[in-house]
Order: C-alpha cells, then sequence, then structure tokens
C-alpha cells in the first residue's frame, strides 16, 4: 500500500486570465497569487518530514506553479500527469467565467456527482474524475515504494477521497493499493 498526499493547489491568480477576455480552459493558464505561493511553501514545510519520494502533478498551470515551490523545497523533481488535470465543467471548453463553472458544479451537486440516468450533460461525472486520477496514481506509485505527493485540484481530491472544501494549499492523506 503506498501513502499518497493529494495536495490541492495554491491559491490561483485569475486575473492575467480575465483581463485578456480568455473563455474556458484558457483560465488554467493562471498561475498562483503571492499568497498562492506561499500555501504551496506552508505546505511543502509541513509534510517535509513524510519522506515523499516522488512528486506528481496536474498539467494545469496553478498545479505546475505549487509543484516548482514544493518539488524546490523537498528537493524532488516534478513528473507530469495529464489525468490529474481539473475536472471539466464544460467538455466543449467554452464557458465564460467563474459563474458558469459554478453552475455547473451547482447541478453536479444537485445530481450528487453523476449525470441523470439516460441524460448526458456537459460536465464531467465524478466516476470519471475518479477512474482517470485513480489510473494516474497507479501509473506513479508503481515507481516508487515511498510516499508520494500528487499536486492537484479540490475536485479531483473530492472523487477520489469524498472530501469537500479543502483549502487552496490544504493536503489529504490517501492510502492508495494500486
Amino acid at each position: 500500500m503506498t501513502q499518497i498526499y493529494l495536495v490541492r493547489h495554491g491559491q490561483p491568480d485569475y486575473a492575467p486570465v480575465d483581463s485578456r477576455g480568455w473563455p474556458g480552459m484558457a483560465a488554467d493558464a493562471a498561475p498562483l497569487t503571492p499568497e498562492g505561493a506561499k500555501q504551496a511553501e506552508a505546505v511543502a514545510d509541513l509534510l517535509s518530514g513524510i519522506g515523499a519520494t516522488y512528486l506528481v502533478s496536474s498539467p494545469f498551470t496553478r498545479a505546475l506553479h505549487s509543484a516548482a515551490i514544493i518539488g524546490h523545497r523537498l528537493a524532488l523533481g516534478v513528473r507530469v500527469d495529464y489525468d490529474l488535470r481539473d475536472w471539466l465543467p464544460d467538455n466543449t471548453g467554452s464557458w465564460r467565467g467563474v459563474a458558469d463553472v459554478r453552475a455547473a458544479e451547482a447541478e453536479l451537486d444537485e445530481y450528487d456527482g453523476e449525470w441523470p440516468e439516460g441524460i448526458r450533460r456537459s460536465w464531467e461525472p465524478l466516476s470519471v474524475v475518479r477512474a482517470r486520477a485513480r489510473e494516474a496514481l497507479a501509473r506513479h506509485t508503481a515507481s516508487t515504494d515511498g510516499p508520494v505527493l500528487a499536486i492537484t485540484h479540490a475536485m479531483v481530491i473530492r472523487a477520489l477521497t469524498g472530501e469537500r472544501g479543502v483549502e487552496h494549499g490544504g493536503h489529504v492523506y490517501f492510502s492508495y493499493e494500486g
């Protein structure tokens, strides 16, 4: 059984994206705010004693920025896995902003994370998020015996653990038999 610490990225700065009027998936290019960078430093310091041997990150900028800070502080290289990416609120990638994302999230919550029977929605069901994230973790835990840090997103953490509301820079312990 591999010990995995699921770490939510630090607070993102959407201002560079919003000021350019970029819709949808362009938000995935948002870096961290200065506070977000401090959150990544703090979680690195907090987890420094676990003896992590492996660090893998979502490819989204806010997660990569967090992973770079954490990896530097813990002397770990950063690996990237696309399947640790954030939940898709709209598989067309055409949402316009946070209001659209919140509306999709509200509907996801209304249906307990899964599409209503026989009706497809544009948002990604939690079962799909869970399956892809578990496959990613299986690929990476096979390469190490020590604890793994996975830098990812709140919805991925929710899909894997059921934990809601993990704060930016927060973490959840997750044991995994792959």
